[in-house]
């Protein structure tokens, strides 16, 4: 037989797929690595060669939220709800109206929010039939119920996690638990709430949840901490949403609120250039897209450490900005102005902002704020009034800021009443609490109000230790107008404890000036004048103007100019 020697029939190669098939599958493998960007560069591809069909349209509205693509992350959300409809799928429908009614509303968008919200309960009524997508609807009313009913709301999250389990949906359940926890904390029940708080963040973290769910609960966590000042666990959990976004480079949206809160605790701890670095970040991050939760925390930290850095110009800056946001900016303000000598409009500010506050958390620093505006002003009676308020919070709350916070009033009223031994114990508990919470700048405030009463008390080598610790912090700190409120006033021989600004009114003093004409001197008010004044014949253990100017001869304190404060 001849030997056949025709070429061999080559085998057909496989035609390249159409770049629609590849980008979507591409794009599919993206999102399941969590490579968001990447995700939507290779959907957003396949959707442009061919409409997307309903669960990659899913992922694509997820991977724009996540991204920060607000208003697109709504269009595809309404695509996807029309998707489902055309599809035959009502329930499916109805879970991406709740979703983009979810989001309108949360942005301020009530009325179109409420619209979908409405369509969403329609399909689900007309579905008749029982689902998942039942809890969800109950979200908005009982979010709603957690400020205005915390007992209704504990109910209606209640009702959420059971119809979360019988429908395995991880999401849901998570979202009650940490939904009543917050109910319960909003009735009392630190401990209950903050148990509930765990179990639901146990889930997040071990990623039970959807990654949207994983941002917004953290949050909610984040924020339930803040309201109830539970430091320790607010500090546990920043720390775990700023792995969980390191580990998210490309997500835009819960970057900026963790900023925020690390802010907050930065604060606290003494960090503060690092604080305020943080707070500039967060408020790149929540200005783009704009309407995002969190803005106008950044702003009003930013004021804050101004203001303890004594900046008060730039501080007065941001205050209005946080006014111009909406959120009253006391007691940042109202403290801002008591620095200013201004006590009038301290008080003033200080007790506005208080009759129009309920809110648990900014009532408590008011509170602590109008204790010290007060006795600034020898007005003991409002003094005791917020003192007492502060310490049925503590007693209620039971975590130990307030519980500093309470001592720390108490304390320095007491001193005030002039029964400074009774008012050290306070002061030492207080300066004990801030030191094992980690917060330097208040237990140095503290304990110059320990070194009065020590004064006070007959110990002026203790009261002399308990200035120069604190001097060393606020030096450290940067917190200039507290450390040059402790300078001696002169490096002479007067070892008096008079701060600047009152040298320079016993200064005027000695030279015959009255309290008017001093006023008009140092461009502060009469009132300002008496108080120090009085201070100054407290510390000096004198009773006439004729024995201070005597004072101020002896020590040659009408000479020079001392420092101001």
């Amino acid at each position: 037989m001849p030997k056949n020697t025709s070429a061999p029939t080559p085998t057909p190669t496989p035609a390249p797929a159409p770049p629609t098939a590849t980008s979507l599958t591409s794009g599919r493998e993206a999102f399941d690595r969590q490579a968001w960007g990447e995700a939507y560069k290779l959907l957003t591809a396949a959707d442009r060669a061919a409409p997307l069909g309903p669960p990659d349209l899913e992922r694509l509205g997820l991977v724009t939220h996540l991204l920060g693509k607000s208003a697109e992350s709504l269009e595809v959300l309404g695509r996807t709800h029309q998707a489902y409809l055309a599809a035959g799928n009502p329930i499916r429908a109805a879970r991406a109206a709740f979703w983009l009614g979810f989001e309108l509303v949360n942005r301020g968008d009530v009325a179109q929010g409420g619209g979908w919200l409405a369509r969403a309960r329609r399909l689900i009524d007309e579905a008749r039939t029982e689902c998942a997508e039942q809890g969800y609807l109950l979200l908005p009313d009982a979010i709603r119920a957690t400020r205005e009913d915390p007992a209704t709301a504990l109910g209606l999250f209640q009702r959420v996690h059971q119809i979360g389990t019988r429908f395995h949906e991880p999401d849901l359940t998570t979202f009650a638990l940490l939904g009543q926890g917050r109910a319960l904390l909003r009735q009392g029940e630190t401990r209950r709430g903050m148990a509930l708080l765990d179990e639901a963040m146990v889930g997040v973290v071990a990623g039970e949840v959807t990654p949207p769910v994983v941002g917004a609960m953290f949050c909610s966590l984040l924020d339930a901490c803040h309201e109830v000042f539970d430091m320790r666990r607010a500090h546990e959990w920043t720390t775990a949403l700023t792995a969980w976004c390191a580990a998210q480079p490309e997500v835009v949206l819960y970057r900026g609120q963790c900023a925020v809160r690390r802010a907050e605790l930065m604060r606290l701890h003494g960090e503060w250039q690092d604080a305020l670095a943080e707070t500039v970040r967060a408020r790149e991050w929540l200005s783009d897209p704009p309407g995002q939760q969190g803005l106008v925390a950044a702003v009003y930290h930013e004021a804050e450490i101004q203001r303890l850095q004594g900046r008060f110009g730039d501080a007065e800056a941001l205050y209005r900005q946080v006014s111009a946001l909406g959120r009253t900016p006391h007691p940042g303000l109202a403290l801002l102005r008591l620095a200013q000598g201004q006590l009038d409009a301290a008080a003033t500010g200080i007790s506005a902002a208080l009759d129009e506050t309920r809110e648990p958390r900014p009532r408590t620093l008011m509170l602590a704020a109008q204790v010290e505006i007060a006795l600034a002003n020898d007005d003991t009676k409002h003094a005791r009034r917020a003192a007492d308020e502060l310490s049925r919070i503590a007693a209620q709350l039971d975590v130990p800021y307030v519980h500093a916070l309470a001592a720390q009033a108490k304390g320095a009223l007491l001193l005030a009443d002039g029964k400074a031994q009774a008012g050290l114990g306070l002061l030492r508990t207080a300066c004990g609490a801030w030191t094992e919470l980690g917060a330097p700048y208040e237990a140095a405030r503290v304990r110059v109000l320990i070194a009065r009463a020590e004064r006070k008390a007959g110990d002026p080598d203790t009261a002399d230790l308990e200035i120069a610790a604190a001097r060393d912090v606020f030096r450290r700190l940067g917190a200039t107008a507290d450390a040059n409120a402790l300078e001696p006033a002169t490096p002479g021989s007067d070892d008096s404890g008079l701060t600047g600004r009152e040298v320079e009114v016993l200064r005027l003093v000695a030279s015959g000036k009255t309290n008017r004409a001093i006023a008009t001197a140092l461009a502060i008010s009469e009132k300002t004048v008496a108080r120090h004044v009085s201070n100054i014949f407290l510390k000096l253990g004198i009773k006439s103007r004729t024995a201070a100017a005597a004072y101020a001869f002896q020590h040659e304190l009408t000479k020079g100019r001392a420092p101001t404060t």
